[in-house]
């Protein structure tokens, strides 16, 4: 053990802190010094680790999970900051450990990139999986979907416990078939909620597009009967329960039965008896994660910021966030962590801005944004590159009015930024 590699990752950590810097810098100063810190403090924890991967819900499905196993009395560490690439985890247990390198845990729930959760999981084979769905993301760094999908199914080889897969997502069920060794659970939705949720093959049919063969329909631990406008519906033990929801967005509500399924999965597997009430009563009070739905206050109006990252991460967005009655800004940036290629824009469908239109465009992509918009015939006021006068502008353009920011990740973070000069947002580091 190199004995200064957590001081000096500490203190590395600090000075970003101070200086605005990105919350991985430290994470990749320990990586670099002492390689086997993250394995060798993950590996002390009693129940193990467990991952959650997927190309859309993985930030907020990972609050919801962590949040979940809190209410049953669990000490659970997670990269709270949406730093999803190894260097963020390990950057994440420098501000947990303490200052020999011991971490006060008894799980791990972390949100790993699904191109970097492959290098964590041949260093920390995880106890459990999660596995959300595959959609196109990022083309630029994934290539096409069933490279992201063997990526996925490399996670699940690795697992020593429970794999966790959705249902619904054809790419995801079927990686069940490869797997000798973990166990497989399901989380699922209702018939009536599948075009809700439509998966890459749906987003990309038309007319006379031949039928894909699906994997046989299992059973699923968790499924999703019905969503309501503030509480929904969820099917497990052979009983409905209908709760409460924080949490907005069809999208987010679907996540919530996959992580109920790891959450009674990893809480089951103790000697302490599930406080199943307990676990309802926790997700109903999941707030948004930062930046997914996150609603803030300006000028004593709410400002809610949506981050949108791929076709269909935009089109649930706009659905799930009605643009009636509220002032809009759009905010594409193409950094690497946005992902460079742009094209995606032109697979969303932005006819439900026809009628209301967008205030504000900003991001390094707004230009390109406003075309796809004019093909859509959707009114743009403004068009700024340069996020904070944007923003700027966008707040005093529309005073009396509750405002809406779809935005890509780097574009939120800047936002957020900007946002906490003039109003209260959380810290996350």
């Amino acid at each position: 053990m190199l004995y200064f590699s957590v001081p000096l990752g500490k203190l590395v950590r600090r000075v970003s802190r101070l200086r605005g810097g990105g919350s991985a810098l430290p994470g990749l100063v320990v990586e670099k010094i002492d390689p086997e810190f993250m394995q060798r403090t993950l590996s002390t924890l009693p129940l193990g680790v467990a991952v959650v991967s997927g190309t859309n819900g993985k930030t907020t499905t990972t609050k919801m999970v962590v949040e979940l196993l809190e209410s049953q009395g669990l000490k659970v560490f997670t990269n709270r900051t949406g730093s999803n690439f190894t260097r963020g985890v390990a950057a994440a247990l420098l501000g947990d450990v303490d200052w020999r390198g011991r971490l006060d845990a008894d799980i791990a729930v972390l949100e790993l990139d699904e191109a970097h959760a492959v290098h964590f999981v041949n260093r920390v084979p995880p106890r459990y999986s999660l596995l959300l769905n595959v959609l196109r993301d990022q083309l630029d760094r994934f290539g096409e979907i069933d490279k992201t999908a063997q990526l996925l199914q490399h996670i699940a080889s690795k697992t020593i416990g429970t794999v966790v897969l959705n249902r619904e997502d054809p790419r995801v069920a079927r990686i069940a078939d490869t797997l000798d060794g973990p166990e497989v659970r399901y989380f699922g939705l209702d018939d009536s909620l599948l075009s809700t949720f439509p998966n890459d093959d749906d987003l990309r049919a038309g007319p006379g597009s031949p039928v894909p063969v699906l994997p046989e329909k299992q059973h699923a631990d968790v499924v999703l009967r019905r969503v309501g406008t503030d509480d929904a519906d969820f099917e497990y033990d052979g009983a409905t329960v209908t709760t409460g929801m924080k949490l907005r967005g069809t999208y987010n509500i679907f996540n919530a039965a996959a992580a109920l399924v790891l959450a009674r999965c990893i809480a089951g597997n103790r000697t302490t008896p599930t406080d199943h009430d307990g676990l309802l009563k926790a997700l109903s009070e999941v707030a948004p994660a930062f930046g997914r739905g996150e609603s803030l206050v300006v000028d004593g109006l709410p400002l809610d910021l949506v981050l949108v990252k791929n076709p269909s991460g935009f089109r649930l967005g706009l659905k799930s966030f009605s643009a009636g009655g509220y002032a809009t800004m759009v905010a594409i940036n193409d950094n690497y962590a946005d992902g460079r290629d742009m094209s995606w824009l032109w697979d969303v469908e932005f006819d439900s801005l026809r009628e209301s239109g967008v205030d504000q465009l900003t991001g390094s992509r707004a230009f390109d944004m406003a075309l796809r918009l004019q093909y859509d015939d959707v009114a743009v006021g403004a068009v700024n590159p340069d996020i904070a006068p944007a923003l700027a502008a966008f707040i005093q353009g529309a005073k009396d009015k509750p405002k809406r920011v779809f935005c890509t990740y780097t574009a939120m973070l800047a936002i957020r930024r900007e946002l906490s000069k003039i109003t209260t947002v959380e810290v996350v580091s």
